[in-house]
């Protein structure tokens, strides 16, 4: 476990976003023995704890954070797979998300191929219910492991019990009570894709959707369709310097809800969702705009963007125009998905 105490660190290194004032104290873990003792030590003391992760989906106020930040470095792959149960997979919280789904991809573990690309470490996929492309990974986590903060203790919590919903769980509605120790995935086993749901990466596919396809070649179509977006990683290009998609699609109540012309998606729980991303644009603010240094995505509405010396300040006020402008035009609010430390909206 590596301690760093100083007044010299700025978070903005640790996030994809490249924004974010000093810190307290770091503390780096690499094990969950050491996680566990570090947010243990922090809540004994009773300072405020920071659990980062890949930085990927966070945005950090310009003050900075003061208390313990600890930046989860755990390693772990556990692996127990036959052809008749498939595979289930144990991954600690700091395996790298991408990496694993190419490790999926090559060993032939169906479920994860559409979440190609995705920044960010593997325990935050289940605090956010992270998916992409018609998939989440709600419908292949068999369980999550945790240290409850609360009741001081090692939990393992099933799926089933874990309060998925669209962009959230029950980790996201209490962030302050469970640390992600690990994740378990149950997978088939296999070449061929989960269904292809998503309608543009199965036209770029050429497949019917609920179609499957070859998981090498939705990878390829994934990465391709994010690229263009703007949503794959780049230090030389700023429009990719983000934090995903800063808004969520909203969940209407009813068909009528939704703005005419606007794409729309039945739930299984009788709302409908619509993409943010078309309120946006319609709402009358183009790709590029900007206050200050913080810009909206020249390739996607979706992402808001540090052109290069962004501060919080900034980018906040971009996203708070651009929901009032949605507001105006649609009377929809629209819900930012990224986690705001120190900073609001």
């Amino acid at each position: 476990m590596n301690t760093q105490q100083t007044t010299d660190l700025r978070l903005a290194d640790l996030t994809t976003l490249r924004i974010g004032g000093p810190a307290d104290k770091l503390v780096e873990v690499t094990t969950e023995a050491e996680l566990v003792d570090a947010v243990r030590t922090a809540d004994a003391a009773k300072e405020p704890v920071l659990l980062l992760s890949g930085g990927s989906n966070v945005v950090i106020g310009d003050e900075g954070f003061r208390g313990t930040v600890v930046k989860i470095a755990t390693k772990g792959v556990k692996v127990d797979a036959d052809a008749c149960s498939g595979a289930m997979i144990h991954l600690q919280a700091g395996e790298d998300w991408d990496a694993v789904v190419q490790r999926a991809i090559a060993e032939e573990w169906v479920g994860l191929e559409s979440m190609s690309g995705i920044p960010g470490l593997t325990g935050s996929t289940p605090v956010q219910n992270v998916g992409a492309y018609g998939h989440e990974v709600s419908e292949s986590i068999a369980s999550v492991r945790v240290w409850d903060r609360v009741d001081n203790e090692l939990r393992t919590i099933f799926a089933a019990d874990c309060g998925f919903a669209y962009r959230t769980s029950r980790f996201k509605a209490d962030p302050s009570r469970y640390v992600v120790l690990e994740v378990a995935f149950q997978l088939k086993l296999g070449n061929l894709s989960a269904p292809i749901e998503y309608a543009e990466l199965a036209r770029v596919l050429d497949v019917e959707p609920g179609a499957r396809a070859p998981m090498t070649a939705v990878r390829e179509a994934v990465l391709g369709l994010r690229g263009s977006k703007g949503m794959v990683l780049d230090a030389e290009d700023h429009d990719t310097w983000s934090a995903g998609s800063f808004f969520t699609n909203p969940l209407l109540d009813a068909t009528a809800d939704v703005p005419a012309g606007a794409p729309q998606w039945p739930q299984p729980d009788g709302r409908v969702k619509t993409s943010a991303a078309w309120l946006i644009e319609h709402a009358g603010i183009s790709k590029g705009f900007a206050i200050g240094n913080a810009a909206v995505s020249s390739k996607h509405t979706l992402a808001l963007t540090n052109q290069g010396n962004a501060t919080a300040k900034e980018l906040l006020a971009l996203a708070a125009h651009v929901r009032a402008q949605v507001q105006h035009a649609f009377s929809i609010t629209l819900v930012n998905e990224p986690v705001l430390v120190n900073c609001s909206l």
